[in-house]
């Protein structure tokens, strides 16, 4: 199992409510990437918003500029919101990220959790499922083809054209990843499995083992298209922190969590959040990963089980309100503590 890590870039409130400026933030979110690859995390991802409060609109620079600071971690979206973009220009970027990092780039696209990107690049947001299925086809085809032939109903045909640069050569006839990242509709879980692709479970809230069902519909999917077991690894994103004590990590979040989910429930209709909700989702079969190093590994152990297997784990780590020298005492206590419990219990 590999861990991770996924950051969406958020403008962090300093103590008295004054934002950290754009380049500092920037900045601090570089040096975890650095730390994340010196104390052996597997993987780094950067989201993609298009909204105030959020650094990581061009989230592939963002992963270039990691790149070129690190050594063996891999590095991707954490989603590219692929039904607004242009398959071929996010192709070009990750393949030119790939050549960067010398075959570290992975893609995890999707529809995005939020829906400005829609109108602002001139798209309806009722067409996203459309959008969605027509833009990852074409993405396939270009990652298998340099040249390609290919017509659809959202964006001009191709007739042929090269499309460049190619991926970094990977050994044994290996492909630049594309996983798809996912909620909770069950078609997107299946169609997944019948494409034979990597599946990222974003799980905010609740109980993982409740996405048992989906989980085995998109093996089931797979299985049913033909594709090898191998081939169908499921990842689980959750919000994660780890501290010195139980109570110590649950006191560091929560304030900057509260923070966030308050501003977002108010967008989309949540109840607000409260601490009794936030420590019972902490639980032992919550989906947060918030405690000491034992605790989380225990927790991933357990949905490891449940889940059937699973081939990675990123922590969302993301915090408006946390300071940036105890995310990188967590990120290295991620890294040195956590990551060698999971690998050495799983053999």
């Amino acid at each position: 199992m590999e861990i991770g890590i996924d950051s969406f870039a958020a403008v962090i409130s300093e103590p008295g409510g004054r934002a950290m400026p754009a380049a500092e933030r920037v900045a601090n979110l570089l040096e975890e990437i650095e730390v994340a690859d010196q104390v052996g995390l597997d993987s780094f991802g950067i989201g993609e918003h298009h909204r105030e409060g959020f650094l990581d609109s061009a989230p592939v620079v963002l992963l270039a500029a990691a790149a070129a600071r690190t050594k063996r971690i891999k590095l991707n979206s954490a989603v590219t919101v692929l039904s607004a973009a242009d398959p071929v220009r996010v192709f070009q970027e990750f393949a030119t990220l790939d050549l960067v990092s010398q075959g570290r780039a992975e893609m995890v696209v999707g529809r995005g959790s939020f829906g400005e990107a829609y109108p602002l690049f001139g798209m309806k947001f009722e067409d996203y499922n459309s959008l969605f299925e027509e833009k990852l086809d074409l993405l396939l085809e270009l990652r298998e083809n340099e040249h390609v032939e290919w017509s659809g109903r959202h964006r001009p045909a191709l007739t042929g054209q090269g499309v460049y640069p190619r991926p970094y050569p990977r050994p044994s006839q290996e492909k630049m990843p594309i996983w798809i990242g996912v909620g909770g509709t069950p078609a997107s879980f299946a169609r997944a499995g019948a494409l034979g692709l990597p599946l990222m479970v974003a799980i905010i809230g609740g109980e993982p083992h409740r996405f048992g069902p989906l989980i085995e519909l998109y093996r089931e999917a797979g299985r049913r298209a033909g594709v090898a077991a191998s081939e169908l690894k499921v990842g689980l994103h959750q919000f994660g922190y780890v501290g010195e004590t139980s109570q110590g990590a649950s006191d560091e979040f929560w304030p900057g969590h509260e923070r966030m989910f308050t501003h977002i429930g108010k967008e989309r209709g949540w109840p607000p959040t409260t601490r009794a909700n936030f420590e019972a989702t902490r639980g032992k079969t919550g989906a947060y990963l918030i405690g000491t190093a034992e605790e989380i590994v225990e927790k991933i152990l357990r949905e490891n089980e449940v889940l059937g297997g699973l081939a990675r784990i990123t922590f969302q780590m993301t915090n408006v309100a946390l300071e940036h020298g105890k995310m990188l005492k967590s990120i290295e206590m991620l890294g040195t503590k956590v990551a060698p419990m999971v690998r050495k219990a799983l053999g």
